[in-house]
């Protein structure tokens, strides 16, 4: 009988679920511009390198999964005013051990950050990829569209300062350009 290997203590599983559905993900979408195609191409090659690749532990980087919030019958967006960053910025976070798939640790992050529930993502995966440093670490982030229902209602949660519907043609005076990018890419899916 052979051994199998065995997994560093701490060190989620790289063959478990999340791990691997961020795999697939990556695999089978499709980048907008070769920016992008160059950024998908790092995102895997970092899950090829750290098996703790998805976790907030990995200090030389990780994935994260947020969606921006979008109201298409309004022409609007919903940003959060991050509580550690002081940042406008759309919802979203650190992927957690209850995570099964990329899709939902973005839609769990949304629906906790802005206290609004029944928001639907986009079909068809995420809408753009941006890699930004954070006090914690590099964030390999997988960017999401989340629709929001008719008469939703935000609430405020630990995370955030302030929410607030911005226009579309709005976030770029008060986002930062990696926002503006998405809202942008969301825009043209809606």
């Amino acid at each position: 009988m052979t051994a199998q290997p065995q997994q560093a203590p701490g060190v989620p599983d790289p063959s478990g679920t999340l791990h691997g559905d961020a795999q697939r993900v990556l695999t089978g979408w499709t980048a907008p511009d070769p920016g992008q195609e160059q950024l998908r191409a790092d995102y895997l090659a970092h899950l090829r390198t750290y098996p703790d690749g998805m976790w907030k532990a990995c200090g030389d980087g990780h994935l994260t999964a947020s969606a921006l919030v979008i109201d298409p019958a309004g022409g609007r967006v919903l940003l959060t005013l991050h509580r550690k960053l002081r940042m406008w910025l759309q919802m979203g976070g650190h992927c957690e051990p209850e995570d099964t798939t990329l899709a939902g640790a973005a839609l769990r992050e949304a629906t906790e950050e802005s206290g609004i529930e029944g928001l639907t993502l986009l079909p068809g995966g995420p809408v753009r990829l941006d890699r930004h440093h954070t006090p914690c670490a590099w964030h390999l982030d997988v960017q999401y569209a989340a629709l929001a229902p008719k008469g939703a209602l935000e609430t405020i949660s630990d995370e955030s300062l302030d929410l607030r519907w911005y226009d579309y043609d709005e976030v770029p005076a008060v986002a930062d350009a990696s926002v503006t990018r998405l809202v942008e890419g969301c825009r043209g899916v809606v």
